[in-house]
């Protein structure tokens, strides 16, 4: 069963939310965040991205970067910008990007199903990069970045959902990039026990995004077993058939010496041709390729995806194990520096201007991962190849913290 538990969120006022509330840090670079929270003391990038109050150039993990953090987050609430609920409540939270609306559940996740497993994963971590959350949560004593979560959906709860979701919001503001944030408090004792019994249903959770926040929530968690920490991480979890996955795309410095009539011969052995290629493929197996100016569809020939292993008959390994390896000689693409990778979200008009600005040789514009693929491979305890999903709109820091 998958347990969540309703907490105290420390949430902005609601006239101040749209001047708080965040893109995750871990989207942008400091100097873009510099740029985003300039004049405007209440960002809370200043708590996520502390550097940007610090001199340019300053090491991200240096303990002086937590430290202003820290300082700055104590500033927020002290002033009032962040307030505490005054009793455990579970809260909905809706998001409408463009035609897309997704509502999740806000609430505490167990940490100790994430380390037994029940909530699953399906990417590896980096040390490092969980050593930065496990400090960042340390220093502010407190989560202020959600878990991207994903349940099988239950049509009890969506009704649920409907229905609280036809009330007036406590927070509802569309941010500068036209994301709408809309929340809703759900404090009654009846239907806090109604949602605690749907979820003593639902076997696993799944990790959708935010891998690194779990496993330094469960750190911090064994670390402080048994001193009175909070057993629970900041999650909101969507049902799966409200997810948006947008596809990750490749782009690459060179052809590995090859001309493009030898490199398109190379192709033809992996790919059926279509003519007049679009930037968007439409279909899993199918790929575009921008090189020369102009788009080429590919589709992989029948043998290349005839398995039932689900990680093998991703797009993603497909084109890894057949085309980046042996024609382009890219064998570990975590490391390359030959290869990089675009976000859906910056769409495909990005690769071309890569492509045509020089800075790289073609582009691969990718068929989007499903979330059925996603929860298949978690179920089988795979893990996914590097970049295989990105998903969309991103969850706002500072709508809700969690203090541990």
């Amino acid at each position: 069963m998958a347990t969540l538990k309703p907490f105290s969120a420390l949430r902005p006022k609601p006239e101040l939310a749209a001047r708080i509330c965040e893109l995750p840090y871990d989207v942008m670079s400091s100097e873009e965040a510099r740029t985003m929270a300039m004049g405007n003391p209440l960002s809370f990038l200043h708590v996520s991205k502390p550097e940007i109050d610090l001199p340019p150039g300053t090491d991200l993990y240096s303990p002086a970067v937590y430290a202003k953090g820290r300082e700055n987050f104590a500033k927020l609430i002290a002033e009032g910008a962040l307030f505490q609920d005054s009793q455990p409540c579970y809260y909905l939270y809706r998001q409408i990007m463009g035609g897309h609306a997704q509502v999740g559940l806000v609430a505490a996740a167990s940490c100790q199903e994430y380390l037994a497993g029940i909530i699953k994963k399906h990417e590896f971590t980096r040390p490092d990069k969980e050593d930065d959350r496990v400090r960042h949560i340390e220093t502010l004593n407190s989560q202020t970045g959600p878990v991207f979560l994903t349940y099988k959906a239950v049509a009890a709860m969506d009704e649920f959902v409907t229905r609280k979701t036809a009330a007036s919001p406590d927070v509802d503001f569309t941010g500068k990039d036209g994301v709408r944030h809309t929340s809703w408090s759900v404090r009654d004792a009846a239907e806090i026990e109604f949602i605690n019994q749907q979820f003593a249903k639902i076997p696993f959770l799944y990790i959708a995004d935010g891998h690194h926040r779990s496993a330094a929530a469960g750190r911090v968690f064994q670390s402080r077993k048994g001193a009175g920490h909070s057993s629970g991480f900041l999650t909101v979890t969507f049902p799966h058939n409200q997810m948006q996955i947008l596809p990750y795309n490749r782009v690459l410095k060179d052809l590995n010496g090859l001309t493009v009539e030898q490199l398109l011969a190379k192709l033809d052995a992996i790919f059926m041709f279509s003519p007049g290629g679009v930037p968007k493929p439409t279909r899993k197996h199918e790929l575009a390729l921008f090189l020369g100016d102009q788009w080429r569809t590919l589709h992989f020939r029948p043998q290349f995806a005839a398995t039932k292993d689900p990680i093998e008959r991703l797009d993603v390994t497909l084109l890894q194990k057949f085309v980046l390896d042996p024609i382009f000689g890219i064998t570990d693409p975590r490391t390359s520096k030959r290869i990089n990778f675009v976000g859906g979200i910056r769409g495909t008009a990005e690769l071309e201007k890569l492509v045509n600005g020089g800075e790289y040789a073609c582009a691969f514009s990718m068929f989007p991962t499903s979330i059925v693929d996603l929860m298949e491979i978690a179920d089988a305890g795979g893990i996914m190849p590097p970049k295989s999903t990105w998903f969309e709109p991103k969850l706002r820091d500072a709508m809700f913290c969690h203090q541990i």
